[in-house]
């Protein structure tokens, strides 16, 4: 099997392998990435909503407490953003809290730019191989002349396009994947300012009431 693999390869030549390259790459970026995902709890929204129960029933303490030392991305902007309703004004306390909303999100586009860079080069080097694959195919017709053998030519061309459809095939995943992390990111800045609001719309256990 290891070896039908190299012969494939030695096939499209460096350029090919390049891509191999690039293909285990993506791969392990996609599975780091959720994996990374999940221990920033993206998929977990329960304990900041408990949270966010607590703080509208007064008990403000521990509503805190129970977001304490947690690694998920809502729950540690959610508690920034009560300890800062707590000992900042309102706008002071508005601002603390995007502002660690906004690290949370960096946080989700870790590795993003790697796979928008494989996109980006992995079709450029298929063609790259491609080309020069179809130079040597086309001198080694030149060299021939009318002794051109017509199955050898078709040979030597589609062992060049195996690079270009070999980049291809390495872009689309990337690409599928990174537009897949842009909308949990973006999934996410809906989730935290959804919190934020409902935060910063409850009144303190120790305001009054504004007559209406």
């Amino acid at each position: 099997m290891l070896t039908q693999i190299t012969e494939f390869l030695n096939r499209g030549g460096p350029a090919l392998w390049a891509i191999a390259a690039l293909s285990v790459l993506t791969l392990a970026l996609i599975l780091w990435k959720v994996w990374r995902l999940w221990r920033l709890g993206l998929w977990r929204r329960h304990r900041a909503e408990e949270a966010l129960g607590l703080w509208a029933d007064g008990q403000t303490e521990a509503a805190i407490a129970l977001l304490q030392n947690r690694p998920g991305l809502r729950a540690r902007t959610l508690h920034a953003a009560m300890q800062a309703r707590l000992a900042l004004p309102d706008l002071d306390a508005r601002d603390e809290a995007a502002r660690v909303a906004r690290a949370a999100l960096m946080e989700t586009r870790t590795g993003l730019r790697a796979l928008d860079l494989v996109i980006t080069i992995a079709p450029l080097i298929g063609l790259l191989g491609t080309v020069l694959g179809m130079i040597d195919a086309f001198q080694a017709l030149q060299e021939t002349g009318n002794r051109a053998d017509p199955a050898a030519l078709a040979g030597g061309i589609w062992e060049a396009l195996l690079t270009t459809a070999a980049g291809m095939g390495v872009a689309i995943p990337a690409s599928i994947g990174l537009s897949w992390f842009d909308s949990l990111s973006d999934s996410l800045a809906h989730d935290l300012e959804d919190l934020a609001t409902r935060l910063f719309t409850m009144a303190l256990p120790t305001e009054e009431p504004q007559a209406a």
